[in-house]
């Protein structure tokens, strides 16, 4: 399979082919999804046919039966009197009898038309109330307005399938950001809460199923403005699903897809090159780095968390030492695995029987007074409550706090909603797997810088992760601020270009405010990316190049700022120079005429 996709996507021209193909095919599903409020318009037909047979009979027997004029003379109707008659009278309005007072076989026929049109309109109407209560008919009309919304966005944005906790977080980090989303979900529930949520900007949405091409194409995957896809749902096969339909559709987009599995993930890879997040390896991943380097682990939970987080405690688990794993689940392999990798010795206590990759096994229900005895917590470094089940970790931790005081405690919280209780608890490591998913997603998408900075960061070292922490604390406080990435091009910073090329142009000289160039701007460069080679916090001296790519931590003042200075000649010449040079070609005309002459000047001074 994996051979058989690389090909397809590998050749150019089969690639166009196939991208053709499978566009007409979501196209055509698309076009029949939007196209069902007619087709469902039919139910209608009958209804309509029985009311305008009724006012057609009615006007023709107006035009038939002979009245009688003044003289007392046959007249008869024309067919547009009869057909104004029929339309008063049919409508409940009753002007009167034109031209003249009807015979009393007029008044018969008119009375007998009035008792039909009342059982057509009854029909008619009742027709229409029960249609609009269909299902099918309520759906159909919110996939044309949602389509017609997509189709209307003329900004980026992010294609979001699954639209639960995970979904909800991510949405809101992008709205923060300024950042447009469309979501898909099952869940009608979820899709009204869109309405009713404090987002900034409107959020598209629609309760269909995301593993469908057309749902897909008229959410927007083959809109120009899409820029990525996240697989969110609770269903790993339908994440594989969606994952498969961007990679033929659209391969260029980056997609990220949430899995538990070894083998989703890998399936995953067949099709281009999705992002995975597990958040289960991600926590283990996390509590080697905490283990290893707090303060790099510090640092990267910061910067993961967004703009406005507060900056968490330093932790210190133990580096040394036996840890107990309550759980042999799929938080429990990813932990164990990572623990023996640490050198550390790990006790499983699981219910059924399992072999846990050479660690000791205890084989019994966690909540057992004789188990807990059994495992010995007294003499335990960590326990980790991996179960889930969010009122036995609880009870986990309770147990463990009472033998052990001292011990450090990683926990898994299941719920949501339980988030009082594991706060109230002040656990040492807290796993929510929807956070660490948003949290991940966040990173990689809103600002791909970021996301090079955190997985190079911890290769630095701790006392560079410990000058970085009081770096961005001195600019920035206890708060994240803002992060906001930089290119120094012709387009984005054309008060820049002269000094680029003459190669002076350093980071330290950039970072002055326009206003007091005497006073440094509060800003932390976090990387800077030049063909492809990223450094890390580069210091003042850093000479810089056209078509680099600064990622900055600071406020939004500075942000203000430095843009004055990357757009404006007369802000750079003063940043630099320290003279202030008049910015409008007005000022710069009165500035040269008010200046004297070198002749006036040498007479005056003679």
């Amino acid at each position: 399979m994996r051979d058989l996709v690389k090909q397809l996507l590998g050749r150019p021209d089969d690639d166009r082919r196939v991208r053709r193909a499978t566009f007409r095919v979501a196209r055509a599903s698309a076009a029949q999804a939007s196209a069902t409020i007619f087709l469902i318009l039919r139910r209608m037909r009958a209804p309509l046919i029985v009311l305008i047979t009724i006012f057609a009979v009615g006007v023709l027997g107006l035009t038939l039966i002979p009245g009688q004029d003044a003289d007392g003379g046959p007249l008869r109707l024309s067919f547009f009197d009869a057909f104004y008659v029929m339309s008063y009278t049919a409508t409940t309005i009753g002007f009167g009898e034109i031209p003249v007072p009807f015979t009393y076989s007029q008044r018969m026929w008119v009375t007998v038309s009035i008792y039909l049109s009342v059982v057509g309109w009854a029909y008619a109407i009742g027709s229409l109330l029960a249609l609009l209560q269909d299902r099918s008919f309520r759906s159909a009309l919110a996939l044309q307005h949602f389509s017609r919304k997509v189709s209307r966005l003329r900004e980026p944005f992010l294609l979001i399938a699954g639209h639960g906790r995970t979904g909800e977080l991510v949405g809101r980090s992008f709205d923060r950001l300024g950042r447009r989303c469309v979501v898909l979900d099952l869940d009608q529930e979820r899709i009204d809460r869109l309405e009713l949520g404090s987002y900034v900007s409107d959020v598209p949405g629609l309760a269909a199923d995301a593993r469908d091409a057309g749902h897909l194409a008229v959410a927007g995957l083959g809109h120009p403005c899409c820029e990525a896809v996240v697989a969110l749902t609770n269903d790993e096969e339908a994440n594989l699903t969606i994952v498969m339909a961007a990679a033929l559709l659209r391969p260029e987009l980056p997609v990220i897809a949430r899995v538990t599995s070894r083998t989703i993930a890998e399936r995953m890879q067949a099709f281009g090159s999705p992002s995975t997040v597990n958040a289960f390896d991600r926590f283990g991943d996390h509590l080697r780095l905490a283990l290893r380097a707090p303060a790099a682990y510090q640092l990267k939970t910061w910067l993961e968390s967004g703009p406005g987080a507060e900056l968490p405690e330093r932790g210190a688990p133990p580096a040394t030492g036996r840890w107990v794993v309550f759980g042999y689940g799929r938080l429990g392999r990813e932990l164990v695995t990572d623990l023996r990798a640490e050198g550390l010795e790990v006790t499983v206590v699981e219910v059924r029987p399992t072999d846990a990759d050479g660690a000791d096994v205890l084989v019994g229900d966690g909540s057992d007074p004789w188990v807990l005895a059994q495992a010995d917590l007294d003499r335990a470094v960590g326990v980790v409550a991996g179960t889930d089940n969010d009122t036995t970790n609880l009870s986990l931790v309770a147990a463990a706090r009472r033998s052990n005081p001292t011990v450090f405690v990683a926990v898994r919280q299941n719920r949501p909603a339980n988030a009082p209780l594991f706060a109230a608890m002040e656990i040492d490591a807290l796993l929510v797997p929807t956070e660490v998913v948003a949290h991940e997603v966040y990173a990689q998408l809103s600002t791909p810088l970021l996301w090079r900075f955190l997985r190079e960061m911890p290769g630095l070292g701790e006392e560079w992760a410990e000058r970085m922490v009081h770096r961005l604390t001195e600019v920035c406080g206890t708060r994240l601020q803002t992060l906001w990435k930089v290119r120094l091009t012709a387009r984005e910073a054309p008060a820049l270009g002269t000094w680029l090329v003459s190669g002076g142009a350093t980071l330290g000289a950039l970072l002055r405010s326009p206003e007091d160039r005497d006073e440094a701007l509060h800003a932390v460069a976090l990387v800077v990316l030049r063909q492809g080679i990223a450094t890390l916090a580069p210091d003042e001296d850093f000479a810089l190049r056209p078509g680099d790519e600064i990622l900055f931590a600071g406020r939004a003042a500075t942000r203000r700022a430095l843009s004055t200075t990357l757009v404006v000649h007369g802000a750079l010449e003063y940043v630099l120079t320290g003279r202030r040079v008049p910015s409008s070609w007005a000022w710069r005309k009165l500035s040269q005429n008010r200046r004297p002459s070198p002749d006036a000047a040498a007479g005056g001074s003679s």
